[in-house]
C-alpha cells in the first residue's frame, strides 16, 4: 500500500481513539462521512484499536516512500508511536513523567534543579524594588500592570492586529485567513487555539484570572499570528488541501494532541512571539501602544520586560512540579506550594496549573522544552536575532512541514 492508503487509515484511527478521549482530537477538517462513521454506535475497544495501530505502523514502516515524502512517512511512523502510547494510557498503563513525555513527544526532558531557580529568584530579589519577599513584590509589581476586564478585548485587538501585519509581511497566508476571539471561565488553560480549517480559527481567552499586559500579546501571537493559527493554516494549505494547492495529504487534516506534533506547534508558538516582536520592538510595542490602551503606567514596562526574562527560566518549574505529581512524589498541596514558590503564581494561578496538569500531564514540555528545542534548531542554521529575514525563513519552513521533533537532529 501507497502511503496515502495508510494516511487515510491513520485518520480514521484518530478520530476513532478521540471517542475515547474527548481532549484528543484537537482539529479535524477532513471528510465529514468519516467523522460522522467515527461518532457513530459505540466506541470501538480499546484493544481492537491498538491492534489496529500495530496494523498501520507495520504497513508505514515497510512502505516505500516517494522522493518528496521521506518527512511524510517519518510524521506517519511518530505519530502513530504516539497514538499507541496514548491507547496504553487509556487501558490503564501508568508512565513515568519522563517515558511519558518521550513516548508522547518524541523527546526526554531534562530535570531543572532547585538552584537553577533560586538563581532566578536571587536576580529578581535585585531587579524587583521595595519591601517584602520575591513573590510579594512580583505580585506587587503585577497588580500594577493588570489589564482591566472593560479594556481586555481593546487590548487583544490591537496585539492582534499588529502580530497579524508584521506576519502577512513575511508568510503567505490563504485569502480566507481570518479568526473569531470569544471569553470564556472555568476552563483550565488561559487560551485555546480552535482551528476549524479553511483558514479559519475560534481563539478562547480564559477570563477566570486576570491578564497582565505581557499576556495580551502573548496570547495574540501564541494563539494567532505567527502562531497556531498561521500553524495549522500553513499545513493545511501546503499538505492537506488537494493539488494543485497543497499535496492532498489527508494526515494533515486531522491533529492528535497528544502527539509529537505538539511540541512542535506549542514550540514554534512560543518562540513565535519573539520572532515577530523581535528584542527591543516588543518593548516599544507594549509601552507605547498596549500600555496607554489599557490605562496603564508605560513607565512600568521596562521593568516587567527585564522581570519576563527571568519567567522564561521560571517556566521550567512546571515540568518539576509536573515530574513530582505525577511521579508520585509531590501531594498537590506540595505541588501547588512549588509552583507558588518557583513560578512566582499565586495560589489560585498555582490551583488552576496542577488542573492544566491533571488534565493534560506531560504535555507542559511542549511550551518551555518546546520553545527552547526550536530556537536552538532556528539559531543553530543561522536564525538569529542579528539576522531577522533568516530567522522568520526557517521559522516559517519548520511550521509548513511535517518535520517533527527528532527531525530536528538535536
Amino acid at each position: 500500500m501507497a502511503l496515502s492508503e495508510w494516511a487515510s487509515d491513520y485518520v480514521n484511527l484518530v478520530l476513532a481513539v478521540g471517542r475515547h478521549d474527548g481532549n484528543f482530537v484537537d482539529a479535524y477538517y477532513g471528510p465529514k462521512a468519516w467523522k460522522q462513521v467515527a461518532d457513530a454506535g459505540a466506541p470501538r475497544p480499546l484493544a481492537e484499536l491498538r491492534a489496529e495501530t500495530g496494523r498501520i505502523l507495520e504497513g508505514v514502516a515497510v512502505s516505500e516512500p516517494l522522493p518528496d515524502e521521506t518527512l511524510r512517512k517519518d510524521y506517519l511512523l511518530g505519530q502513530l508511536g504516539a497514538v499507541d502510547a496514548h491507547l496504553a494510557r487509556l487501558e490503564g498503563h501508568r508512565f513515568s513523567f519522563d517515558d511519558e513525555a518521550e513516548a508522547l513527544y518524541q523527546v526526554r526532558p531534562t530535570v531543572t534543579i532547585e538552584a537553577t531557580f533560586e538563581a532566578a529568584l536571587g536576580r529578581l530579589d535585585h531587579l524587583l524594588e521595595g519591601p517584602g519577599s520575591v513573590q510579594e513584590r512580583y505580585q506587587g509589581m503585577r497588580e500594577r500592570i493588570l489589564v482591566p476586564t472593560l479594556r481586555v478585548d481593546e487590548v487583544f485587538q490591537a496585539a492582534i492586529a499588529e502580530a497579524r501585519d508584521r506576519t502577512r509581511k513575511h508568510a503567505v497566508l490563504p485569502e480566507s485567513d481570518h479568526f473569531r476571539v470569544e471569553y470564556v471561565t472555568g476552563k483550565a488553560w488561559s487560551a485555546y487555539n480552535w482551528y476549524q480549517g479553511g483558514g479559519h480559527s475560534v481563539i478562547q481567552v480564559n477570563l477566570d484570572l486576570p491578564i497582565a499586559i505581557d499576556r495580551a500579546l502573548d496570547l495574540a501571537a501564541h494563539e494567532g499570528y505567527p502562531g497556531h493559527h498561521v500553524y495549522n493554516a500553513l499545513l493545511e494549505q501546503r499538505f492537506a488541501q488537494a493539488p494543485p494547492t497543497g499535496k492532498g495529504w489527508l494526515e494533515f487534516t486531522v491533529y492528535p494532541l497528544f502527539s509529537p506534533q505538539s511540541l512542535i506547534a506549542e514550540g514554534t508558538a512560543n518562540f513565535g512571539i519573539e520572532v515577530a516582536f523581535p528584542g527591543e520592538e516588543r518593548l516599544a510595542f507594549e509601552r507605547d501602544v498596549l500600555f496607554p490602551l489599557a490605562g496603564l503606567d508605560p513607565a512600568d514596562a521596562q521593568c516587567w520586560a527585564r522581570v519576563q526574562a527571568e519567567l522564561k527560566l521560571l517556566a521550567f518549574a512546571d515540568n518539576e512540579a509536573a515530574r513530582g505529581y505525577l511521579d508520585g512524589h509531590l501531594d498537590r498541596a506540595r505541588a501547588e506550594a512549588f509552583l507558588v514558590k518557583y513560578s512566582l503564581r499565586t495560589e489560585a494561578q498555582a490551583a488552576q496549573r496542577l488542573r492544566f496538569i491533571d488534565t493534560y500531564r506531560s504535555y507542559v514540555i511542549n511550551y518551555n522544552l518546546g520553545e527552547q528545542l526550536v530556537r536552538t534548531w532556528v539559531e543553530a542554521q543561522g536564525g538569529t536575532l542579528d539576522d531577522p529575514a533568516r530567522r522568520w525563513t526557517l521559522f516559517l519552513e519548520l511550521i509548513s512541514s511535517p518535520r517533527l521533533p527528532r527531525g530536528l537532529g538535536l
